[in-house]
């Protein structure tokens, strides 16, 4: 049997998006009112910043939805 995992539980998701105000409020937006923990840490250079976000989700399929709900970000990738 492979790895399964209890749900709802906690899913961190990291996204990189350039260093702009407007598209990491864009990505914080996305996980409003979701109790989530979002931490933010720019690259050396300035030009890109990392958003890792801890948050309970209800299923598989929620966790998908938002990685598509973000993907409509200009620039953001998602790993």
């Amino acid at each position: 049997m492979g790895n399964t995992s209890e749900w709802p539980t906690e899913y961190l998701y990291k996204f990189i998006v350039p260093t702009d105000a407007k598209k990491i409020e864009e990505v914080e937006n996305a996980f409003d009112n979701m109790g989530a923990v979002i931490k933010t840490h720019q690259s050396k250079a300035g030009k890109y910043t990392s958003v890792s976000i801890n948050v309970m989700m209800e299923s598989p399929a929620d966790v998908v939805e938002k990685y598509i709900e973000v993907s409509s970000i200009e620039g953001i990738i998602s790993f």
